[in-house]
C-alpha cells in the first residue's frame, strides 16, 4: 500500500471526521498538554450552546499533587463557564476511569435517564477511542465528539509533526488491544470503518 494512501486510512480510522452536536453534557477528558487550547474550543462550544453541563474528568496523574480536572476547572471559569455548570471529576487515571466515574457521578446527582446525549471533548488524536470507551461503558446516549488539535499543523498534516505523528500511531497500534481486552466497543458508524485490517 501506498505511504500516503496509508496515511489517509489510519487517519480515517483514528481521526473520524465528525460534528459535534449540541448535547444535554460533555465529557471533558483531561489532560496536561494544551490546556490554552482545551479551554478555548470548550468555551467556544459552550457559547454556542453545544451542552448544558460539562463534566471536567481527570485526577493526580503523573506525579502531579493538582488533579486535570482542577487545572481545566480554574482556567474554564476564569474563561467565563458558570461554576454551576461544572461538574468535577478528580480522581480518573484514565480513559476508562473518565467514563466510568463520570457516568457515576451523573448518576447520583440527576438520574441515568435524563442524559439522552454526550459530546466528548479532548485530544483529537484520541476522537475515536473517547467515543468507542463511552460506547463501552456508557451505551444509551447518543455521542459526538470535538477534538482539540493543540499540536500547531493542520489535521491533514498530522504526519509531519513529530509528536503528532507518534501520538496516532500510538492510538492506531493500541486500539485493536484494547478491543480484544474489552476496554472498548467498536462503532460501525463512525468514518475510517474498518480499514485496520487492511492498513496493517
Amino acid at each position: 500500500m501506498l505511504e500516503k494512501q496509508k496515511l489517509r486510512l489510519i487517519q480515517e480510522y483514528v481521526m473520524p471526521s465528525t460534528v459535534p452536536a449540541p448535547s444535554d453534557i460533555a465529557l471533558l477528558f483531561g489532560t496536561r498538554h494544551g490546556i490554552d487550547d482545551f479551554c478555548s474550543d470548550t468555551l467556544a462550544l459552550w457559547n454556542r450552546q453545544f451542552f448544558r453541563r460539562l463534566i471536567v474528568s481527570g485526577g493526580p496523574t503523573g506525579g502531579h499533587a493538582c488533579s486535570e480536572a482542577k487545572i481545566l476547572s480554574d482556567k474554564l471559569m476564569a474563561a467565563g463557564i458558570p461554576e454551576n455548570v461544572i461538574i468535577l471529576e478528580d480522581q480518573s487515571t484514565n480513559t476508562g476511569e473518565n467514563v466510568v466515574f463520570s457516568k457515576t457521578l451523573i448518576e447520583e446527582r440527576f438520574g441515568a435517564q435524563t442524559i439522552q446525549s454526550i459530546l466528548a471533548i479532548g485530544k483529537v488524536c484520541s476522537a475515536r477511542r473517547y467515543l468507542m470507551t463511552l460506547e463501552r461503558h456508557w451505551p444509551g446516549p447518543k455521542k459526538s465528539v470535538h477534538g482539540v488539535n493543540y499540536f500547531g499543523v493542520r489535521l491533514e498534516d498530522w504526519h509531519t509533526c513529530e509528536e503528532f505523528r507518534r501520538r496516532v500511531f500510538l492510538e492506531f497500534e493500541k486500539i485493536p488491544e484494547y478491543l480484544k481486552s474489552g476496554f472498548l466497543r467498536e462503532l460501525s458508524w463512525l468514518p475510517g470503518y474498518p480499514p485496520l485490517a487492511d492498513v496493517r
